[in-house]
């Protein structure tokens, strides 16, 4: 077999002689012999394809990309070449060169930056607006025609979003009451202030954490399972199959599902209440050696009826945070598996966001009304 390549150089410059015909299978060899080449070492180099009869485009791309090299190392060469079909190749992937690296050399402005997510934050904050404004609507239809509510998927996703996640809940938020219970046990026996667990397992459990725990663990098991569901839904174009046959998606999909959750969060909050002070009070009877009944004496003493309520309050507009939010991601799902994912996770973390800024605004209402 001749030799495809012979590199051949002097003290300033180099020459690259190639020959006969050279095609994507010849192409790893040509690579290896050129890559121990260091053009920069040179002041001129030329390719001399003269005597090359054929080359593939794969073996154009190739010399086009070494020729690309030594023009963004502003270093000089020729090209040697006579055969006029073997020179158009290599003019056309010349002009077809892919402007990646320049466009990613250009540097973002700020204020542009800062722009594009303005934009986008405002385009998605309208979507989701009109969003909410199509479910008050069609809530408000729903009121005019009670006949026309789905009381079974009413019911089933009771059951799928409440009474499935009766276990979970009840377990995390009683693991919740016993960890505060043992860390503020530990600091009370050093002042002999034992008594005082009580009033602060009440006013911690009923008002913030049970609400909060409760509502973090909806948004990322059932809130994620609307996005899914929906998601998928879309994908498979069931959803607008029912566009098709005259069914109405939020009366079907959208409002049973918020409705249900509306009506079974605070249920589950009053769930995470009890456990929560089941778990505060077994800490407190085995580590301060506080009684059930003293313990249960001392919440009727210190703490209202009014932190319960709180507490409860809170429940409805969590879920009403956590469906809208699962359902419009779900409705944002594009014609691709990986969207599902990616508006999974999104509707997770908005959801726990906008819980925790609504239990922030609801804290700072109840303080300064005295409630």
């Amino acid at each position: 077999m001749d030799t495809l390549l012979q590199i051949i150089s002097n003290k300033s410059e180099l020459l690259l002689k190639f020959s006969g015909e050279i095609t994507v299978y010849q192409l790893p060899k040509i690579e290896q012999e050129v890559s121990g080449v260091n053009f920069s070492k040179y002041s001129h180099i030329h390719f001399d394809l003269k005597e090359l009869t054929y080359f593939d485009s794969a073996v154009a791309l190739y010399l086009d990309k070494i020729f690309q090299q030594l023009e963004s190392a502003k270093s000089s060469y020729t090209i040697l070449i006579e055969n006029t079909t073997l020179q158009s190749t290599l003019e056309l992937v010349k002009s077809k060169r892919i402007t990646i690296d320049k466009l990613s050399k250009t540097k973002t402005k700020f204020a542009e930056k800062v722009g594009k997510k303005v934009y986008t934050f405002y385009t998605a904050f309208i979507s989701f607006i009109q969003f909410l404004g199509k479910v008050f609507v069609s809530f408000l239809l729903y009121l005019k025609s009670p006949h026309t509510i789905r009381y079974k998927e009413i019911f089933f996703e009771i059951n799928e979003s409440g009474i499935k996640a009766i276990g979970i809940i009840a377990l995390t938020n009683f693991l919740v009451g016993l960890v505060v219970a043992y860390q503020s046990a530990y600091q009370l026996k050093l002042y002999g202030a034992n008594i005082f667990i009580v009033d602060m397992l009440g006013l911690s459990i009923l008002r913030e954490l049970a609400p909060l725990i409760t509502a973090i663990v909806i948004a990322g098991r059932s809130g994620s399972a609307y996005t899914a569901q929906i998601g998928a839904m879309k994908i498979t174009q069931e959803i607008d199959a029912m566009k098709t046959m005259g069914f109405e998606p939020f009366a079907f999909l959208v409002l049973p599902r918020i409705i249900a959750l509306s009506i079974t969060m605070p249920l589950l909050i009053f769930l995470a209440d009890m456990m929560g002070m089941f778990g505060g009070i077994l800490i407190a009877n085995l580590d301060l050696k506080i009684t059930t009944d003293m313990f249960i004496d001392r919440f009727h003493e210190v703490i209202a009826a009014k932190h319960f309520f709180v507490g409860i309050f809170k429940g409805p507009f969590f879920a009403f945070l956590i469906a809208t939010i699962a359902i419009y991601r779900g409705l944002m799902v594009k014609d691709d598996t990986q969207s599902i994912g990616f508006n999974t996770t999104k509707s997770v973390v908005e959801s726990i966001f906008a819980v925790i800024v609504c239990d922030a605004i609801f804290s700072i209402a109840f303080t300064n009304l005295g409630i």
